[in-house]
């Protein structure tokens, strides 16, 4: 079997997920609150809250508390009544009174037995209400008691996204929805919504009918890879979907209700095979037999990094008549999406066919243009001028910021910390989202080989979560240019709902902590070891999926040992069990279950392979770890 690594240690004790006895973060639980608040008192006692509790309040915006007493009659049937001013004892008061001196999107919330008073205004207010949800407990005879605490909160960074790409797979208005009601709950603010891309052009365009009647459809493929059957003669596209205006209109009031603003992505001039597929003659190739891609390669890639593109998937950057496309294409989004800022991808835009077209090296020449990666610059520059004339600011990946940037953009940066310090001291505001800090959440959350099919990588909840985007080789002027944090869910391995979910979850949680909690609030093992057990537990009983995380935080290793203590404070959902087995067979709920900790003496010259996995009360399980111990005295570094 493979070993992700092997681990010689010579102590008996192991370091667990947040779960080994006697951390000191483990025993200061405080309330399980994520992401973690700037400050935080706990005091003893409660305030008893139920149904007959009066909620009094001077604020205007009716609509934020009507949707904290619609989020309190949903979840526990607490129908209570709201009461006009802030006088009187006792009770719930939601107020703004004092919220002028709290930060941006700041608040307040101090719980005591005589009552609770949360103060702030506008989106502060919002976070407060969603602070508020998370301290309630499972009502008992029609009630809750809420620990006595003070917090004073504000979020670290402006920009907490998630990007999720329906253009692989489509997901239904009612799922955007589900997603956006989450990303509230734990603080994100920005749904990046990747829009168009190879597999599928998404959002109706009613200049070009075309781009939703045939783009939005591919032919049915169980699965992407190097084996899916490209389309065939005669084949139908059935497969896909796209959103009408009007839904796109609904999903962003849904949005600005949760205090979420929705960045749309048009991606080009690259990954355009679907617009390519119903206008042909935006690419040079001008091939009208490309379809919209239905996840089969038509790429090969070598070993430098580089890669030849099959088919023509690039918008020709010497047309105007792509301009033009252009203009009506990105005209109709600016007045759909109010933020201000439009993604327009920018990356992995193969230029092999530019260099062989006759009509385009002639362009070159004449505009004296050295390269195609100029050329794409050009084409970059073009395309920003029109973004500007829908006063609408461009964001793009990396590959804009590569050549001379002379104009204003922002990039969403994906390749690290040197990239991204190099764009920053070129005067580039940037939203970091590098895969290899845990963002992408299409990579699988551990080395083994019992992960789901994914896009490779390895990105584990802790990695998300102990990401440090203040680079310390930034100056505090330079750090200005961050403007927050984003997640990234690439669809090609995600076709439903449930595996969206796994692959999301817990891993958002850990990203919600990173984009709002200071450096010096977060501990990964208060984190992992006192409040995910509770928040997992609840998605168990809403039939949510995610992964259940391993006792441990490696799923396969070898200690160098004669005696091992296995020992764990709580499991890592509330109210799982956990079971083992010592001969090297995977675990089910018929063999040891833990219940207390257990030491396994391994002979002289010999080792035992303990195996774990963890099943929660909905019955869902984690995936198996394997630790060898091993005291045979013969073991080598691998």
């Amino acid at each position: 079997m493979y070993f992700s690594k092997y681990v010689k240690i010579y102590t008996c004790c192991l370091a667990l997920l947040g779960f080994c006895a006697g951390n000191s973060a483990a025993q200061q639980a405080g309330p399980a609150l994520i992401p973690m608040p700037r400050s935080v008192k706990t005091d003893t006692g409660s305030f008893i809250f139920n149904a007959g509790t009066l909620i009094r309040t001077d604020v205007k915006e009716q609509h934020a508390v009507d949707y904290f007493t619609g989020q309190l009659f949903s979840r526990w049937k607490f129908n209570n009544k709201v009461a006009t001013g802030t006088t009187g004892d006792g009770g719930l008061v939601i107020t703004t009174n004092g919220a002028e001196q709290l930060p941006d999107e700041g608040y307040r919330l101090s719980v005591t037995p005589a009552g609770i008073t949360l103060t702030g205004r506008n989106v502060g207010l919002f976070y407060g209400m969603q602070t508020l949800l998370q301290l309630f407990p499972e009502p008992a005879n029609g009630a809750v008691a809420i620990p006595c605490v003070t917090i004073e909160d504000a979020p670290r960074f402006g920009y907490r996204g998630l990007m999720l790409d329906v253009s692989r797979h489509f997901f239904t208005v009612e799922q955007i929805k589900d997603l956006l009601d989450m990303m509230a709950y734990y603080k994100l603010n920005r749904f990046h919504w990747h829009l168009t891309d190879d597999q599928g052009w998404r959002l109706e365009i009613k200049s070009c009918p075309e781009l939703t009647q045939v783009g939005a459809w591919r032919v049915p493929r169980i699965e992407f890879g190097g084996n899916t059957l490209p389309p065939q003669p005669g084949e139908k596209a059935t497969d896909g979907g796209f959103y009408t205006q009007e839904q796109v209109k609904d999903i962003i009031r849904y949005a600005a209700e949760r205090h979420i603003e929705i960045l749309p992505e048009i991606d080009v001039p690259g990954h355009s095979m679907a617009a390519i597929a119903a206008y042909p003659e935006l690419c040079v190739t001008r091939n009208k037999d490309i379809k919209v891609n239905p996840g089969s390669s038509f790429a090969k890639w070598f070993p430098n990094g580089s890669y030849e593109m099959y088919e023509d998937n690039s918008l020709n950057p010497t047309d105007e008549r792509v301009y033009t496309f252009l203009d009506k294409v990105f005209g109709e989004v600016a007045a759909l999406f109010p933020y201000l800022y439009i993604h327009i991808g920018g990356d992995e835009c193969y230029k092999g066919f530019w260099e062989k077209d006759a009509a385009v090296q002639s362009f070159m020449k004449m505009h004296h243009i050295k390269n195609t990666h100029e050329l794409q610059s050009y084409f970059i520059l073009r395309l920003n001028k029109i973004i500007q004339s829908k006063h609408k600011k461009l964001i793009a990946w990396d590959e804009v910021a590569e050549g001379d940037v002379k104009d204003s953009i922002t990039i969403m940066s994906r390749f690290g910390e040197k990239a991204a310090i190099s764009q920053i001291r070129k005067g580039l505001d940037i939203v970091l989202a590098p895969g290899g800090n845990g963002l992408y959440f299409d990579y699988a959350q551990s080395t083994s080989d019992q992960e789901p099919s994914s896009h490779g990588g390895d990105a584990p909840a802790w990695k998300a979560y102990q990401y440090n985007p203040e680079y310390s080789s930034l100056s505090a002027k330079e750090r200005k240019h961050i403007m927050g944090v984003e997640a990234c869910i690439w669809t090609e391995n995600i076709p439903d709902v449930s595996k969206l979910q796994y692959m999301m979850l817990p891993r958002m949680l850990a990203l919600a902590e990173t984009g709002w909690s200071d450096e010096t609030a977060k501990a990964y093992p208060r984190f992992a070891g006192t409040a995910l057990p509770l928040h997992l537990e609840r998605f168990d009983k809403a039939g949510i999926n995610y992964r259940v995380p391993t006792v441990f935080n490696y799923t396969d290793s070898t200690i160098a040992t004669g005696s091992f203590r296995f020992e764990v404070a709580q499991p890592p959902v509330q109210g799982a069990r956990i079971y083992y087995t010592l001969n090297n067979r995977p675990p089910g709920d018929y063999d040891h279950e833990y219940t207390a900790p257990v030491t396994i003496t391994v002979p002289k010259g010999k080792t035992i392979t303990l195996k774990t996995v963890v099943i929660t009360p909905a019955g869902r399980r984690s995936i198996v770890t394997r630790t060898v111990l091993d005291n045979s005295h013969k073991s080598e570094n691998k």
